[in-house]
């Protein structure tokens, strides 16, 4: 497949082809020598309902957006610089996504998976407390798409809070909850964000963590019972009115996926939607296609976003995978990743090197 830009929703005012080096400087209000786009930066802004008010940091409100416009003005000729490099094969890079007003050090703030967390975790767990792995001798389906199944709600939206760990828990347990009650509930990640002692907050946290937090507690409120409020990185604050809650959902536990085992991600995914961990800092301008990496890699070592996977084709060879970047970023919300791409470190991103699923009675 031939790399290319979309351009979707924008009038491309500079071919990839006539793009040169991107520079690191931006000076005298241009970016590389190349004035900013300042038209499709306003039809970008419109399109994603961005405003750009006095900042904390004494920016004012045309200051911030002079910056955003230097800051998209160099992304979107990274894109196209990237594009014409011809740095991928399967998948297709994005000018218009959520990410184009943040620097790369920006959006790795989003990336909430913190592997200190788990390290402190593993020290704390006696070797006999490990989990099982109760699909070991399953069998692997071909394809299977919870998504086409019902046990899969729609795309949300982290926003400017590192609460992934979050959604991934809620998407995983949303999941079983279907396939057990019938019933799709959405639930609440601010329950977790606000309420969970063990995690972060929008700082940062882990799957596992949350799941002992659930099971603690006997069980999370829906979404509609306690809204998610940390878009914009609200404090930590959690609403003890939520115990009064009329409906919580219960698990009575969790098991792991085998480290580093693509194998055994897709016996557990053949059967439930899973949790997982990947390294996410190349994502920011992916739009759509197989993702396969920058020049076919991906560091499966350094895990730092939380997200679900959902299905996978063993056919055509990849997952798919629902993210919580809201439903502009991606293939509508979720991305789809090479299977079997990185069989020594875990596969592609890491998605098999760190990977949960929630347990339930079959009568809840």
């Amino acid at each position: 497949m031939r790399c290319f830009v979309a351009l979707v929703g924008l009038v491309a005012v500079v071919s990839a082809a006539r793009v040169g080096p991107v520079a690191d400087d931006l000076d005298a209000g241009k970016v590389g020598g190349v004035q900013p786009l300042g038209e499709l930066f306003d039809q970008w802004i419109a399109k994603h309902g961005k405003s750009y008010a006095e900042t904390t940091n004494g920016l004012g409100a045309s200051e911030e957006y002079s910056k955003r416009l230097a800051i998209f003005t160099r992304n979107w000729h990274f894109v196209a610089r990237m594009a014409e490099m011809k740095v991928n094969e399967t998948w297709v890079l994005g000018n218009d996504g959520p990410f184009m007003d943040k620097t790369h050090e920006e959006f790795s703030e989003l990336l909430g998976f913190k592997q200190e967390l788990v390290e402190a975790r593993q020290n704390a767990l006696p070797d006999q407390e490990k989990t099982a792995f109760k699909y070991q001798d399953s069998a692997i389906v071909e394809a299977v798409d919870w998504r086409e199944k019902g046990a899969v709600t729609e795309v949300k939206n982290q926003g400017q809070c590192g609460s992934c760990w979050a959604f991934s828990t809620t998407g995983s347990i949303e999941g079983i909850n279907f396939l057990n009650s019938g019933s799709l509930v959405s639930l609440s990640e601010q329950d977790l964000v606000s309420c969970d002692p063990q995690d972060h907050g929008c700082g940062g946290g882990i799957m596992e963590n949350a799941y002992h937090f659930i099971e603690k507690m006997g069980g999370i409120v829906t979404e509609q019972e306690y809204p998610y409020t940390a878009r914009m990185g609200v404090a930590r604050s959690c609403n003890p009115t939520k115990e009064g809650a009329s409906e919580k959902v219960q698990i009575t536990g969790f098991e792991e996926v085998p480290k580093g085992s693509e194998e055994a991600l897709q016996k557990a995914l053949s059967y439930q939607p899973v949790s997982v961990a990947v390294n996410a800092k190349m994502w920011q301008f992916y739009h759509g296609g197989v993702y396969n990496g920058i020049y076919g890699i991906c560091n499966g070592a350094q895990l730092d976003h939380g997200v679900l996977a959902v299905g996978m084709d063993t056919k055509e060879g990849y997952y798919i995978v629902k993210n919580s970047w809201g439903p502009m970023w991606g293939e509508r919300g979720y991305i789809r990743l090479k299977m079997n791409r990185s069989p020594t470190s875990g596969g592609l991103c890491g998605i098999a090197n760190h990977a949960s699923y929630p347990l339930q009675a079959t009568n809840q």
